[in-house]
């Protein structure tokens, strides 16, 4: 049913497709941000008016891992694209500043009776406003693409690089 969802919103883009693929009422919950819907009509609303259309066509989701349990499931990503449109989903009130941004995500699926039920959404939204030049990794304990390489190798970049660089 997760993989049915996961067409449905970036392939096909069908808003029928992808509730067609939840519960009578779900949730969606973009934690970082805040942004999604409760309710059938709160969630349709979400995905119809910023979610689905909010994807630049060089969207690219890279699966890092799964986890199954017996109502719900975990799965981590990379996320990547080029803010070439406005995302209002993930940058809310950003305007396109062409960067391109590459960021690990988590999403836990809670099921019922077989559909979904509801989703909450993870990222690090510092790394992804350090890729678009709204934050100042030089300044700030925050990382940039280097995460999201990172969680695909561990051994990329060193680990306690911000700690060392705080305490020079």
């Amino acid at each position: 049913m997760w993989e049915r969802h996961m067409a449905a919103e970036f392939e096909m883009k069908s808003i029928d497709a992808t509730m067609e693929t939840m519960v009578e009422h779900p949730f969606v919950n973009h934690v970082p941000v805040m942004t999604g819907g409760a309710g059938a009509d709160g969630v349709r609303d979400f995905y119809s008016k910023h979610f689905l259309t909010g994807h630049p066509p060089d969207t690219e989701i890279t699966p890092i891992a799964r986890t199954v349990g017996e109502d719900r499931l975990v799965d981590e990503l990379i996320h990547k694209f080029t803010h070439s449109i406005e995302m209002p989903w993930i940058l809310p009130g950003v305007a396109p500043t062409n960067r391109r941004v590459e960021v690990a995500v988590v999403v836990v699926v809670q099921f019922e009776d077989g559909k979904i039920a509801g989703e909450r959404i993870y990222w690090d939204q510092a790394s992804v406003l350090a890729q678009i030049g709204l934050i100042d990794v030089e300044t700030l304990p925050v990382c940039g693409v280097e995460a999201s390489h990172k969680v695909v190798d561990h051994t990329s970049h060193p680990s306690n690089r911000l700690i060392e660089l705080r305490h020079l």
